[in-house]
């Protein structure tokens, strides 16, 4: 094969972000283009056949878009796509896939560890310990406490694995209601949503960022929750609109939060969030292990193989519902 007929791919990462790990095989199959800003986009699209989208916040695409005169696939080394998800490319034949599958044992290890952490008030523990103060207390049993994941999907599925091996009880949210699912006590449907958000003691957050369910956690759904309950946020910051949690949490109208995803990111260093005692946060990493990096090009390396032998790719998006199915 001629360096003239190998494919483009173009690479777009954050600014400031290093090359991804494993570049060099796919150099040796393609001629690998880089971008990181509409500007070095606009260079590299024409004549481009596949992108790596690296950077899931990135609106460069969306402005350098008419450049694409070639492109036939994107893929976004993230499980959310939201940010691909604008009118010209979901309206168009461009096939998106995602990185689905890459952090889902982690992100369900980060639940798990979170709602213990909450159970077994750790929080206070290492508050208590830093200021060398010795305080005995009573803490609550995470057995047998009921878990609703909000997002049944691929990463919902591992939290209700995991949380169900540690005895508590994982219910579903899902578009539709789903019977005898392998991995959840019942698969509940959007519209039960409500109604099921004051039967939990802890409700998670594992939903891709759509305009359904963007600001989807609001006042109405705190007040549905139980005053005992705790948010977990592992899914998209804008689901959750922040000023009503801050009430909720301040009010006592929900006991606590894990957030690892904010509406705005990073925090500005005087968000009252930080402060907040009965609530835990991480700085957008619940999914984030060592060699993460390089396990997704190697997913894309795996779905470029299937790409260059005309292969149905996997983790295939759904545009019009912006995120991808099963394998």
């Amino acid at each position: 094969m001629t360096q003239r007929s190998k494919p483009v791919v173009t690479v777009l990462t954050a600014p400031g972000e290093q090359e991804p790990p494993g570049m060099d095989s796919l150099r040796a199959r393609a001629e690998v283009r880089f971008a990181s800003d509409e500007a070095t986009l606009r260079s590299t699209l024409p004549g481009t056949d596949i992108m790596m989208v690296t950077d899931f916040r990135t609106e460069a695409l969306e402005a350098a878009w008419g450049c694409a005169d070639k492109l036939k696939w994107i893929h976004a080394t993230s499980a959310g796509v939201d940010a691909l998800m604008f009118p010209a490319l979901t309206k168009g034949n461009v096939v998106v896939t995602n990185a689905r599958g890459i952090f889902d044992r982690t992100i369900a290890e980060y639940v798990l560890c979170t709602i213990l952490m909450f159970a077994k008030d750790f929080p206070a523990s290492i508050r208590l310990q830093m200021k060398h103060q010795w305080k005995h207390r009573d803490t609550e049993r995470a057995e047998g406490k009921q878990v609703l994941v909000v997002g049944a999907g691929s990463i919902g599925r591992q939290i209700g694995r995991l949380v169900a091996s540690a005895g508590l009880r994982p219910h579903g949210i899902a578009r539709t209601a789903r019977k005898d699912d392998p991995d959840f006590v019942a698969v509940h449907g959007n519209d039960d949503l409500y109604n099921q958000l004051g039967h939990a003691d802890y409700v998670v957050i594992a939903a891709p960022l759509t305009p359904q369910t963007e600001g989807l956690f609001d006042e109405k759904a705190f007040k549905a929750m139980k005053n005992t309950a705790r948010l977990i946020n592992i899914g998209r910051g804008p689901i959750v609109k922040t000023d009503d949690l801050i009430s909720a949490l301040t009010s006592g109208e929900i006991a606590g939060a894990g957030l690892d995803v904010f509406e705005e990111e990073p925090l500005t260093d005087d968000h009252p969030l930080w402060d907040m005692e009965n609530v835990i946060m991480t700085a957008h990493m619940a999914g984030d292990f060592i060699g993460w990096k390089r396990a997704l090009t190697d997913q894309f390396l795996e779905n470029f193989d299937r790409w260059h032998n005309s292969e149905e790719l996997f983790n295939l998006v759904n545009k019009e519902l912006g995120y991808a199915g099963s394998k």
